[in-house]
């Protein structure tokens, strides 16, 4: 029986993982397997989680998430062949991917005898600015969406919520739109009830040549960082980033794990857990776009938060 794709898109920090998290944690007996590129990233709540081997974690309710490393078919072949196999695979893609690449290689012809591409979920954060809909990015992820979900919608008011549907509408009249807070998409809209219907080979388009625009470039420290000074730091880095993500240890809390993220301008910090050994006691990844930001520049600001010593 073929094993329908549901593909996850949307820019970086837009709540992609966020939706990804609740399908796992509310899977409601499907037996899931989740494929995410930065597997890090995802927080499966603690007590889901069964096991892990070979870059696949292996959760209580019966879903898996593994990481996507290298082809992606092969990385689908391997989920295909595991028993029990699983009834739904999420692809969670990159924020800086664009879908129709990712479209075109599940049109595999083996690949779409086995998993089917069955719907594609674009989220899309709701304090987006209808403008910025104008990035030829975003206008990808969206034309590929049959559903677009807007997450963070208690951080914008009624008239912001209409103002970007009604642009996401004119780029993508045939989307579902649907509000998203903390995650949550309705699972008819994405899980067909029907799973033997295999449904319709999908139109992708000439083939467009890749251009790198985003470069990753990261911080490590063997010492805590002063939370305030890491403050200021990413106060004065924030107008260059994309997004950023890191784990850090602090002066003020030693022997704890803070867990940081900067995503559509805001940057959030929640707890972690301890440190593991051999590892630095502070590593932060920055994503901006190429040419805007030097290691030397990122390295000058950050270590002014490390505590002498």
């Amino acid at each position: 029986m073929p094993v329908p794709i549901l593909l996850v898109t949307g820019f970086l920090g837009a709540g992609k993982t966020t939706v990804v998290n609740h399908l796992l944690a509310h899977a409601e007996g499907r037996r899931i397997a989740a494929v995410v590129n930065d597997f890090g990233a995802v927080n499966i709540d603690a007590e889901l989680i069964a096991g892990a081997s070979d870059g696949v974690v292996s959760l209580s309710n019966g879903c898996i998430c593994c990481s996507l490393e290298g082809d992606l078919l092969r990385t689908l072949a391997t989920l295909l062949r595991r028993d029990p196999r699983p009834e739904f695979i999420v692809i969670e893609t990159s924020g800086i991917a664009d879908p129709s690449d990712i479209v075109r290689n599940l049109m595999d012809p083996l690949i779409w005898q086995e998993a089917p591409l069955e719907t594609v979920l674009c989220v899309v954060d709701a304090t987006t600015k209808a403008e910025t809909l104008n990035d030829a990015l975003l206008r990808s992820q969206l034309r590929a969406a049959d559903v677009v979900a807007l997450s963070k919608v208690d951080l914008v008011d009624a008239a912001g919520r209409a103002r970007l549907r009604d642009a996401v509408r004119a780029l993508r009249p045939a989307a579902v739109v649907v509000d998203a807070l903390h995650g949550e998409v309705p699972a008819a809209l994405l899980f067909p009830a029907e799973v033997d219907r295999v449904p319709a080979p999908r139109e992708t388009g000439p083939r467009r040549p890749a251009v790198d625009r985003f470069e990753t470039l990261s911080w490590t420290s063997e010492r805590p960082v002063s939370l305030p000074r890491l403050q200021q730091a990413i106060g004065r880095l924030a107008p260059k980033l994309a997004r950023a993500k890191g784990l850090f240890e602090t002066v003020e809390q030693p022997g704890r794990l803070m867990v940081f993220q900067l995503a559509g301008g805001r940057a959030t910090l929640a707890p972690g857990g301890a440190p593991a050994a051999g590892v630095p006691r502070a590593r932060i990844v920055f994503i901006a776009e190429i040419g805007v930001l030097s290691a030397a520049e990122i390295n000058g600001i950050m270590e002014a938060c490390v505590e002498a010593g």
